[in-house]
């Protein structure tokens, strides 16, 4: 893919779009045959998407500025955030087991139950890897972000009044995770070697009902979209 563009989901319009981040001028648009939720990279030359009322995943070949279908992967359940681990891909549902991880065959490798007494997600709608491989994953409803390991083993987890429906997730480095805090119409930092956090850009900033974000760390700049059926995604400088 090249590194002006930018993959995203169009959900009014049931497609993919792989837009210019100078002019953003669509240069590619896939349709998909349901409602596209989260995309991730795999690779340079590949993406995945999750479709989340058919329960599947949707592959996605990136041929210069063209996107063509690949594969699709069948799901256990409602699937709603997807990330890579390594070769495989890793997917989060509405109920247990709350994640997976796959294989771009389809293979189910890991899986995480936790009910009852025991339970600890109640909706985790998003996911990101850190470059060291760990996962990190917010939960709308009960505000929390888990890190954990690629074997889904629970590492820590952090809360804050400042989060209030966590979203969109995206890492920085190992140190510095950010994530949409929709009902606080903010950005928060995450510093998990200090367990602390702190709004690093608010409503004053531009920021109004955040639901998904990325990091182009050649640019250093943070991309934003706004809640749902929107058609401008938001640019912010990282210093």
């Amino acid at each position: 893919m090249s590194q002006d563009s930018l993959l995203v989901c169009n959900d009014s319009e049931y497609e993919v779009e792989l837009v210019s981040r100078q002019t953003g001028k669509v240069l590619s648009q896939l349709e998909l045959e349901d409602w596209p939720l989260r995309v991730c990279l795999i690779g340079r030359d590949r993406a995945a998407v999750t479709l989340q009322f058919v329960q599947k995943v949707q592959l996605i070949k990136i041929k210069g500025n063209t996107l063509v279908k690949d594969k699709v992967l069948m799901v256990s359940h409602s699937v709603y955030g997807i990330t890579t681990s390594g070769d495989n891909l890793v997917v989060t549902y509405e109920e247990q087991p709350w994640l997976e991880v796959i294989s771009t065959d389809g293979k189910v490798l890991q899986q995480f139950h936790s009910t009852g007494e025991t339970q600890h997600f109640e909706l985790p709608a998003f996911i990101t890897t850190s470059a060291d491989g760990t996962l990190w994953v917010p939960d709308c409803k009960n505000n929390t972000i888990t890190k954990m390991d690629a074997s889904l083993n629970i590492l820590q987890t952090f809360t804050s009044p400042l989060l209030e429906d966590p979203r969109g997730i995206t890492a920085v480095t190992e140190d510095e995770i950010l994530v949409c805090s929709y009902k606080n119409n903010s950005l928060v930092q995450l510093q998990p070697s200090t367990n602390t956090m702190s709004t690093l850009l608010g409503k004053g900033d531009g920021i109004d009902k955040p639901y998904c974000l990325t990091y182009c760390p050649q640019e250093r700049k943070i991309f934003v979209a706004p809640s749902f059926n929107t058609d401008s995604i938001n640019v912010f400088k990282f210093t």
